[in-house]
């Protein structure tokens, strides 16, 4: 068996990487992708590797000259390369396809080792390797069969939205048996070259041999094992948080801050939303209206105050919407003087935002991070604070204060002049239907107090970055909503806030869900509690002690790395001695597999 490489292209949209180089010798944690591709192959034993050259082809074989590669390596060489598309490329090796057995690569891709092990362990002699579509790949498609038949070839011209439950993507690399390539591939390329030009790609060709009676290919799909193709400096950036060591992988995670649709098969249990809201009624129903979503302007922030207020049933001139809670936070601590009483272990997006002098920080005294009123009101009272955080729900111990402790408090900064700041992104998660502050009659009777509310968290829509603020202190929000942009959400936020009064009994019936999941996940948890101690949480979220030697940091890695499962590491947020992980608590079917990899991993 051999293996054919086509490297002959400009790669332009990496821009300034491949100015001097091909794109091939772009390199993904400091090892280039041609480089890595010709060792992962030297385990076969191929008769030899043929690359087809073009753009800075000097420089490429210089550079494999210099690798040490023991397979033999021959060159073919496209003057046109800037005129053609890979086709010409590939026809330029044809005589080497019709030689013996080939395994075909374009070389802009980085793959895991066990990708290349699944073609060639495979005993069918000609296979396309494809995976099933996620929405961060790009370029050609296939329908199959049950029997892996491949049914369709869809090229982007030709790609339908509402089919993408049925696609697979090629991973462009397949493997050409000796006979394929001399009755059905070589032969049709000829063809297709001949009638067609050679601007076009070689899976055309590939899409005509599909109709044929016995086409001899079949699909061979992945199931979970990595790869990546590197088109620009974004996807270089992600194949670079993919493609490298444990504990380099999960950092280079955690710096992104979401956007894991673009890993393939990551299931995100750092990241705190509710798992059973919206329905797929309202998703429906912003689909419908997606044309007119994305080409109008949003309202200014008048109108969003107006559609905020009627949601939440105070008036307009105490609520103020802002482009995640992230944003009203910022405003909010530049706007407060003096010294601030904080909780820890918390939510630092309060503490990151002020002067860490004028801090004053309770921590609790106790394993389960736990405090009441009482505990607050007894620690703050001699330090002079004048404003004091609460987060309710706290995060990330899911210690929650009860309606009247809260009241307590209330009363407590009231009297002392001392304003509070109301956090209460995850209270809807919490046990009882009647936590929340957030009425008219209560922001009018305490101007006090500030409540914060991430409606991403709560209801399940982060994308649309969506929170907002209450107070009867019109003088604060009159200054937030000066000190943010008029136009601070788009108008896919606006849209979701205009409807989603309409799905109000969905949202009660997806709490109650959550509730119930949130019982029964804890208690598969308790069931490992010879490794872990879990603490009594009312959130979405549920952070873990672990036991017996049990190293957080190396647990994150592994889920990671052999499962895919995304949690977070507190070990830098809680600094006792002892080791934690705070865990989201997703849907039944994510939250079974978290707890099968536990039990495999700690066991």
């Amino acid at each position: 068996m051999q293996a054919i490489i086509l490297a002959a292209g400009m790669g332009k949209r990496l821009k300034e990487l491949t100015q001097n180089n091909t794109k091939c010798m772009v390199k993904v944690n400091g090892v280039a992708l041609i480089e890595r591709l010709l060792f992962q192959l030297e385990p076969y034993n191929l008769s030899k590797v043929i690359i087809v050259t073009g753009y800075e082809g000097q420089k490429l074989k210089d550079f494999i000259g210099g690798l040490n590669i023991k397979t033999p390596v021959v060159y073919v060489d496209n003057p046109i390369y800037d005129k053609t598309n890979n086709i010409y490329s590939l026809s330029l090796a044809k005589d080497y396809l019709c030689k013996e057995d080939t395994l075909l690569f374009e070389s802009d891709l980085i793959v895991e080792d066990s990708v290349i092990k699944l073609l060639t362990d495979d005993p069918r002699e000609t296979l396309a390797l494809v995976d099933k579509y996620e929405s961060w790949m790009d370029g050609t498609c296939v329908k199959l069969s049950d029997d892996d038949d491949i049914i369709d070839f869809v090229p982007g011209k030709k790609f339908k939205f509402d089919e993408i439950k049925s696609y697979y993507k090629t991973v462009n690399i397949y493997k050409f048996s000796k006979h394929f390539s001399q009755t059905h591939y070589v032969p049709f390329l000829n063809a297709y070259s001949n009638a067609v030009g050679n601007n076009e790609y070689y899976e055309q060709v590939l899409r005509i041999i599909t109709m044929l009676d016995d086409p001899e290919i079949k699909a061979k799909r992945l199931s979970g094992e990595l790869w990546y193709e590197i088109d620009d400096i974004q996807d270089l950036d992600i194949a670079s948080s993919m493609f490298c060591d444990k504990d380099d992988r999960t950092r280079a995670i955690q710096r992104r801050y979401g956007g894991y649709w673009r890993y393939p098969k990551l299931i995100d249990f750092c990241y705190l939303v509710n798992p059973f809201f919206p329905p797929q009624r309202l998703l429906d129903e912003i689909k419908a209206n997606f044309d007119t979503i994305v080409t109008q302007y949003p309202s200014g922030m008048s109108v969003n105050s107006l559609l905020a207020a009627k949601n939440f049933g105070v008036h307009s001139e105490n609520i103020v919407v802002g482009n995640g809670a992230a944003e009203l936070i910022k405003s909010i601590m530049s706007n407060i003087r003096g010294k601030i009483g904080i909780v820890r272990p918390t939510f630092e997006e309060y503490s990151n935002r002020y002067d860490k002098k004028e801090q004053v920080v309770f921590i609790p005294d106790n394993d389960d991070f736990s405090y009441d009123a009482d505990d607050l009101i007894a620690f703050f009272s001699d330090k002079m604070i004048k404003t004091l955080v609460l987060i309710n729900p706290d995060n990330p111990t899911g210690n929650f204060i009860s309606k009247e402790q809260v009241e307590k408090l209330v009363a407590w900064t009231d009297k002392n002049n001392i304003m509070l700041i109301l956090d209460e992104s995850f209270v809807d998660f919490a046990d009882g239907d009647k936590n929340s502050f957030i009425s008219q009659e209560f922001v009018s009777t305490h101007s006090n107090v500030c409540i914060v509310k991430s409606i991403s968290k709560s209801y399940g829509v982060p994308g649309l970055r969506l929170g907002i603020v209450v107070s009867g202190n019109t003088s604060l929000i009159d200054f937030i909503k000066k000190d943010v942009g008029i136009w601070n959400i788009n108008s896919f936020a606006e849209f979701y806030l205009q409807i989603e009064e309409k799905y109000s009994k969905d949202y009660l019936k997806a709490l109650e869900l959550f509730k119930e999941e949130r019982k029964l996940f804890i208690s598969e948890l308790n069931e490992l509690s010879e490794f872990l101690r879990v603490i009594p949480t009312q959130a979405n979220y549920v952070t873990v002690e672990l036991l017996n030697g049990r190293n957080a940091s190396d647990l994150t890695n592994i889920l990671l790395d052999k499962h895919n499962l995304f949690i977070k590491d507190l070990t830098g947020k809680i600094k006792n001695g002892k080791q934690y992980v705070r865990i989201a608590i997703r849907n039944r079917e994510d939250n079974k597999k978290l707890i099968c990899a536990l039990k495999a991993e700690m066991k």
